[in-house]
């Protein structure tokens, strides 16, 4: 199995980058969503909400600074704001969980309302503030402000035959999916269908992770990525009848990386196009899933 695809999501719910390669932190790829947009509330803002997100394309300079460019062609420049630069602290929410972040300046406001809608735009000073879910992860565990966990892995095995299936269930005609909107960090091409379902512990390159629970899926996946506009009931609809795990419409794993032996500091290693991909554990084994056998490999 090979490593096809890499992306990074400066922005929540904003477009994506697809480097070439990428630096792999404890909470996600480097610059994995450590920006995004909140309500006058704290709560975060998605493509869930407003479709348009997905439209403003993004750029990260080395120095953190993050530039947005909208359809129009109209940009904006954010530099990181950072509480050792007296920028301030404000409380923010991403599925039930509050934590701190630090408010950009009040020009991105500005170009935020002016393209998007009344939000704020904050960004993650501390990548250890947000700790995941206690029953899928293990003590110490943290994320950026993504959805639930560090790195969200897609097979493309998995979504040609869930294509398949749309297929199937629509025989007056829809059109392919593309991974694009799984909005997955890593895609792994070499396997069978489905078979991330089944995996605990893999190796991506030069490192490991824990494979800690599936993907639950949202109207953003009915969501065109490249227009934003929303384009039916599918990929749910066949999710719900096909392919259900936890109780949920499911496609993809969340990952955890694991630090290497010897690393220190909060770069554990590098993902590179091309890198191999080696099962090292596999058995179901989430809380929900009952007892089960894990194999080592």
């Amino acid at each position: 199995m090979l490593l096809t695809g890499l992306h990074v999501y400066p922005v929540k719910s904003m477009y994506r980058l697809s480097p070439a390669e990428a630096r792999v932190e404890p909470w996600g790829l480097l610059g994995d969503r450590r920006w995004m947009l909140a309500d006058d509330t704290g709560r975060f803002v998605s493509q869930r909400e407003n479709a348009a997100l997905g439209q403003i394309r993004t750029e990260l300079a080395d120095d953190g600074t993050l530039t947005l460019t909208a359809p129009d062609g109209s940009r904006t420049t954010v530099p990181a704001p950072a509480v050792a630069a007296g920028d301030p602290l404000v409380d923010v929410e991403v599925w039930g969980t509050r934590f701190r972040a630090a408010e950009a300046a009040k020009e991105a406001h500005l170009w935020i309302a002016e393209h998007l809608g009344d939000y704020r735009l904050v960004h993650l000073d501390d990548p250890r503030a947000r700790p995941t879910d206690p029953q899928f992860s293990e003590p110490g565990d943290t994320v950026s402000m993504a959805d639930g966990f560090p790195l969200l892995l897609a097979s493309t095995a998995s979504l040609a035959r869930l294509n398949e299936l749309i297929a199937e269930e629509n025989p007056e005609g829809h059109e392919a999916l593309p991974m694009e909107r799984f909005r997955p960090n890593v895609v792994v091409d070499g396997a069978e269908p489905w078979a991330e379902d089944g995996w605990r512990r893999i190796r991506i390159g030069e490192l490991t992770f824990r494979v800690v629970k599936p993907c639950g899926r949202c109207v953003i996946t009915t969501t065109d990525q490249e227009t934003g506009e929303r384009r039916g009931k599918e990929p749910l609809r066949t999710l719900a009848k096909h392919h259900r795990l936890l109780k949920k419409a499911a496609f993809g794993q969340n990952l955890i990386p694991e630090r290497p032996a010897g690393v220190e500091g909060d770069v554990l290693g590098t993902l590179r196009v091309g890198d191999g991909v080696e099962v090292l554990e596999d058995g179901a084994h989430w809380p929900a899933s009952g007892t089960v056998t894990v194999r080592a490999r």
